[in-house]
């Protein structure tokens, strides 16, 4: 019997200060766990420093032939960068954790228990996170979303470090769309996840890579490219107010027999109008997302593009 296989699947973004000591934290824990093999696959999500000179340092290290390095053309985002190593990922399981050293890699054998005790995803769970105020909240609309949209268990804590089993990956990398979101491709391919409490480092270098306008871009991912509930909320919405126009506008018909002296009120129809106007903008808005996102992955927009990796022109 061959010893497991673990894939390590890092996406880095302004990581070249960070990095080598993720890749060398790995390296340390696995060296004490000798009935597993493992590789380290290092994504340069289109990094604007000089990440890749640094993942191609690290790759070319005698002893870090079991480390592979992917260089994206252009920045695709965290979850592509996720997608991208898993495409290349062989391991019987892999581990997707954060290039900051947040994530602590030490706490790895963690997530593989819980794998070899029967479950097939195991999330890590931080009982105090480190993160600025702003991510936080980040994280939980994040939470949210996913319960809502997406049918994740309430109990279930998700984030950026996670294990799955190679039959998760394969179906999670049939997903050939533009706007990949891995959450939405974890929690429909298996119910059987649970939740390992690991500790959460504080950042030491930098600041995260998610602005407001990443972190809205995903979330209007996540719910439009895994779900249809946004549009039955539109059409129940719709409804809705139809309904109280139309009882209203009875109302104002009753309203004028009974007391014909009260005038109807010009500033409170307009505003009416004006509500009603906008929300019926918002709700074609939703329609034309999900319409804007079929048309471009019938394009074929890809999630990815490789420039090169440190593979590149090797036997």
């Amino acid at each position: 019997m061959h010893n497991k296989k673990i894939s390590f699947v890092i996406p880095c973004y302004r990581s070249e200060k960070t990095i080598g000591s993720v890749v060398d934290e790995i390296r340390d824990t696995m060296s004490g766990m000798a009935d597993y093999t493992y590789e380290i696959i290092l994504v340069n999500d289109g990094s604007p420093d000089n990440t890749w000179d640094k993942l191609k340092e690290i790759a070319a290290k005698a002893d870090n032939k079991d480390v592979v390095g992917i260089n994206f053309a252009k920045n695709f985002g965290q979850h592509a960068a996720l997608m991208a190593g898993l495409h290349r990922s062989t391991g019987d399981y892999v581990i997707c954790l954060d290039d900051d050293g947040q994530t602590p890699a030490d706490e790895a054998y963690k997530l593989i228990n819980a794998l070899e005790e029967g479950a097939d995803v195991a999330y890590a769970r931080y009982s105090h996170k480190q993160h600025n105020l702003f991510r936080n909240f980040g994280t939980f609309m994040n939470e949210t979303m996913a319960y809502v949209m997406l049918g994740k268990p309430k109990e279930l804590f998700v984030s950026s470090y996670f294990a799955v089993r190679r039959f998760v990956v394969d179906e999670m990398v049939k997903y050939e769309s533009s706007y990949p979101y891995v959450i939405g491709l974890v929690l429909r391919t298996t119910k059987n996840i649970v939740n390992v409490d690991v500790n959460h480092r504080k950042r030491e270098i930098g600041q995260s890579g998610y602005n407001f306008a990443k972190l809205f871009g995903l979330w209007i991912n996540g719910f439009t490219a895994f779900s249809i509930k946004p549009l039955r909320v539109a059409t129940f919405t719709g409804f809705s107010f139809a309904a109280i126009g139309f009882i209203y506008g009875i109302y104002t018909i009753v309203k004028k027999f009974v007391r014909p002296d009260v005038p109807v009120g010009f500033s409170a129809l307009m505003s009416a109008i004006i509500f009603i106007g906008g929300m019926l903008m918002l709700m074609l808005g939703m329609i034309g997302e999900y319409l804007g996102r079929v048309y471009i992955s019938q394009n074929k927009n890809p999630q990815f593009v490789i420039r090169e990796t440190t593979e590149d022109g090797k036997e």
